[in-house]
């Protein structure tokens, strides 16, 4: 192998150069030293400032050449590079040089740190990641998981045994590390594929901080399995206009969740739903007009004018033979959507 480099590095100034910072941080490695001596060994071999910040614990080290820490503020970083552990990113590392002037090498000595972070982390903590195990989520949520192995499946997943723990369904979006990154920032959360639809598990929840291209139901904090159910009947009540839903603010809505599919296909208003569902028009005018139970909010949402929203919702009244514009026909067309929605068809 020896030999081989020194081949390779009479070649091409560059891969001798590049062979040299493989084998520093091996050294590294092999001495198993921790992250704010990584920082600093990068710093002096960079000759610029070096950096690492790991995303779980939010700690940032920055090292200069000398040895000491950066000063602040920070500068903007020239080269940048992710530190991964079981396909995860879980921190970044970067550089910081004056003029934004980069080396040849920086991306080598990035690609070289990260790889020692991770070794470092490995050894010693402290970065906790989301994603977890399925098995063990799914015994979290399991109704037929008992409860000495439910706590247990929780411990291990760095649950403790006295906080509820909220459960949440997911589909589809972004990785779903990152929608727990985002929606329990500084939280602890565990995040797992199960079937078709991601899971998290977390102790608080912000539903405003979920990306615009994800479904997902939000189960209350109680019993995991439990909870894991009402998920997943709020995910079911999704729609594109509102793609978060909270199984507390369902209420009596989610009584629907409880029919027999064949019950609510045979309901004269919802099949009446499924005849004019196939214009999309009527559709989102049918939901603007139920989000609402106004003319002039609904043409807002619309962005059309209120005259020619009312002419759509009473050719709507006419095809569901309901009077929409009577609170009891508008109750009828608010639970024969969120009933034809259900089916899913």
């Amino acid at each position: 192998m020896e030999a081989l480099a020194v081949r390779l590095s009479g070649l091409d100034p560059y891969v001798d150069g590049a062979i040299r910072i493989v084998a520093f941080y091996d050294t590294l490695m092999r001495r198993r030293v921790d992250l704010p001596a990584l920082a600093r060994a990068s710093a002096g071999l960079a000759e610029c400032v070096a950096a690492i910040r790991l995303h779980g614990t939010g700690r940032t080290i920055r090292m200069a050449p000398d040895g000491t820490a950066a000063p602040a503020p920070e500068s903007p970083a020239t080269s940048t590079a992710p530190i991964t552990l079981d396909e995860e990113e879980i921190g970044t590392v970067w550089l910081e040089r004056s003029g934004a002037v980069t080396n040849a090498l920086d991306d080598v000595v990035l690609d070289r740190l990260a790889l020692a972070v991770t070794a470092a982390v490995e050894r010693y903590g402290p970065a906790r990641t989301t994603m977890a195990d399925p098995a063990l989520v799914e015994l979290v949520v399991s109704a037929d998981t008992d409860e000495a192995a439910r706590a247990r499946a929780l411990r291990l997943l760095g649950f403790a045994a006295d906080v509820p723990v909220r459960v949440v369904a997911v589909r589809p979006g972004p990785a779903l590390d990152r929608i727990g990154a985002l929606v329990c920032a500084g939280r602890p959360v565990k995040a797992a594929p199960l079937a078709d639809v991601g899971v998290l598990l977390a102790t608080t929840v912000d539903a405003a901080r979920f990306p615009a291209d994800v479904r997902a139901g939000i189960g209350a904090a109680s019993a995991p399995a439990l909870s894991w159910r009402q998920a997943r009947t709020a995910l079911r009540f999704t729609t594109p206009r509102e793609p978060v839903v909270q199984h507390a603010d369902l209420g009596a809505l989610a009584l629907l969740a409880e029919l027999p599919p064949e019950a609510l296909r045979a309901n004269p208003d919802v099949a009446a739903i499924a005849r004019v569902a196939s214009g999309a028009d009527d559709l989102s005018t049918l939901d603007a007009y139920c989000t609402t139970g106004s003319l002039r909010r609904a043409a807002d949402l619309l962005h059309l004018h209120h005259s020619s929203v009312a002419r759509r919702v009473d050719q709507l009244g006419k095809a569901l033979a309901l009077d929409l514009t009577d609170p009891a026909g508008l109750t009828r067309a608010k639970l024969a959507l969120a009933a034809w929605r259900l089916l899913g068809d």
